[in-house]
C-alpha cells in the first residue's frame, strides 16, 4: 500500500485527479456489476432520507440521466481517458474536454445498452379477451344447456392453456372443436360448435 501511495503522490495534479476517478469508479462500476449479477440491483434498496429512492436520485424511477450508475458510467470514461490520453495530448484544457466527452459517450452507452434490454422484458400475462372467436378443442366434455363447465384447450401465444368452458347449445363432447363466442368476467369460455 505504501508503494501506491508513493507513487500516486509522484503524480501530476491532473493525472491525480484522472486516476482518482478512474480508481475509484470502476471499484463502484465493478461492485455494481457484481450486485446486480447476483440479484441485488440495489435500485430500490438504496434510499436518500430526502424520500427519494432507487439510484435514480429523482422521484420519476426509472431510467435517468441524474442516476448514480450515470455518474459512476461517467467518471469511468473520464477517468480513463484522462489516463490513457495524458501523454499523447499536451494540452490540459483539450485533455479535459475529451475525456469529459468520452465519459458522456459512457452514459450513453450505458442508456442505450439498457434501453435495449428493456425491450427484451415480457411481462408474460394473457389477454384472454383477444380469444373471441378463436378456435379451440374440447379437454373435457362441455355439458349442454349451461347445466356445468367443461374444459377446452386453446393455444395463445404459442402454448396451450386450460380454461372452463360453458356452452348454451347441445352437449359438446371431449376432442371436438369449438369457436370461442364470449368469456365472462372469471374466464369462463362460452363455446359452440365449430
Amino acid at each position: 500500500m505504501e508503494e501506491f501511495s508513493n507513487w500516486f503522490a509522484a503524480l501530476p495534479p491532473t493525472l491525480q485527479l484522472f486516476w482518482g476517478c478512474a480508481i475509484v469508479s470502476s471499484v463502484v462500476f465493478f461492485v455494481q456489476a457484481a450486485l446486480t449479477l447476483l440479484g441485488m440491483d440495489g435500485d430500490s434498496d438504496f434510499d436518500l432520507d430526502a424520500s427519494v429512492s432507487g439510484d435514480t436520485m429523482d422521484l420519476g424511477g426509472g431510467l435517468s440521466l441524474f442516476s448514480v450508475r450515470s455518474f459512476v458510467n461517467f467518471f469511468v470514461g473520464f477517468g480513463w481517458a484522462g489516463v490513457a490520453f495524458y501523454s499523447i495530448i499536451s494540452q490540459t484544457w483539450l485533455l479535459y474536454l475529451i475525456a469529459a466527452v468520452v465519459g458522456c459517450f459512457f452514459v450513453w452507452l450505458y442508456f442505450f445498452i439498457r434501453r435495449q434490454a428493456m425491450r427484451l422484458q415480457s411481462d408474460g400475462s394473457i389477454n384472454v379477451r383477444k380469444c373471441i372467436g378463436v378456435h379451440c378443442e374440447v379437454y373435457l366434455r362441455v355439458p349442454a344447456e349451461n347445466a356445468g363447465a367443461g374444459k377446452v384447450q386453446i393455444s395463445i401465444n404459442g402454448s396451450v392453456h386450460e380454461f372452463p368452458a360453458v356452452t348454451y347449445g347441445p352437449l359438446l363432447p371431449s376432442g371436438s372443436r369449438v369457436r370461442v363466442v364470449d368469456i365472462t368476467d372469471n374466464n369462463v369460455f362460452v363455446v359452440e360448435k365449430a
